[in-house]
């Protein structure tokens, strides 16, 4: 049997947006798309989140679903000495507070909430981008890197909701770091 470690945690937000706000803008600036901090959003393995400008994206099936640490931004806040800053304007689609992401790299892992549950698995660091500076604070960008989150593919599909929720991780995490910086090695990864 696979060792099993359990997490509290909170799912804080779930972002949803059919469009991309940030990608492709250099010029015209951020855009103005819709987006919801939805208090569910159902989850399709093999596509992503319902409704998300990633869902099912032939170049983003193993990247589909973003989670970030709360800890992180509120560490890159404190660095910078600004904020606090609207995890939204991230565009993670799952914000969640109590959970070390970057150990996860490589790993199959379960989110329990409200009764439901969603398989994910984390297959790249999600990597801020340039537009952190414009929409953070200056030197967000940079801030950012190592603790930008994680990119998921989705195992087996379930609803995800807002509120309490439980990681389960088959490796062990320490929800302290959670705002660290992790600059992964490839000896690091599984």
């Amino acid at each position: 049997m696979t060792a099993e470690y359990r997490y509290d945690v909170d799912v804080l937000h779930l972002l949803v947006s059919p469009a991309h706000a940030y990608f492709g803008r250099a010029r015209e600036g951020a855009a103005d798309v819709p987006t919801t901090d939805a208090k569910q959003a159902e989850l399709v393995a093999g596509k992503g989140i319902v409704g998300d400008r990633f869902f099912g994206k032939a170049a983003h099936m193993d990247a589909a679903v973003t989670l970030f640490a709360m800890e992180a931004l509120e560490s890159i806040a404190a660095e910078l000495d600004a904020g606090p800053f609207d995890p939204l304007l991230t565009r993670r689609n799952v914000v969640l507070r109590g959970v070390e992401l970057a150990p996860l790299l490589g790993h199959e892992f379960v989110i329990e909430s409200g009764g439901d549950e969603v398989r994910l698995k984390a297959g790249r660091p999600a990597h801020p981008c340039a537009w952190m500076d414009q929409m953070l604070a200056p030197g967000a960008h940079k801030a950012m890197r190592g603790r930008g989150g994680v990119r998921c593919q989705v195992i087996a599909g379930g609803l995800l909701h807002r509120g309490p929720a439980v990681l389960v991780s088959p490796i062990p995490l320490d929800p302290g770091k959670a705002g660290e910086a992790n600059v992964l090695r490839p000896s690091r990864l599984p």
